[in-house]
């Protein structure tokens, strides 16, 4: 089916996918993970973050998030 997208605003693309409209098959190639505190990693235009008293908690007990094997 066709489709049909209003404005769109792409900053940045490092080696991901970007899709409109129908998609068959899509798979992830690479996989990340960071952590940061509260309003980190806002983006947009106009931000007005306000917050108090902050912990990031970075432990992590899983061993994979993210499986990569077996992708096209």
């Amino acid at each position: 089916m066709p489709s049909i997208v209003g404005p769109i605003k792409i900053n940045s693309v490092d080696g991901g996918i970007v899709n409109f409209g129908d998609s068959f098959y899509l798979s992830p190639k690479s996989a990340s993970k960071s952590a940061a505190g509260a309003g980190a990693n806002n983006t947009g235009d106009f931000l007005n973050t306000n917050t108090g008293f902050n912990i990031t908690n970075t432990i992590d007990p899983d061993a994979v998030d993210q499986v990569m094997n077996a992708n096209a």
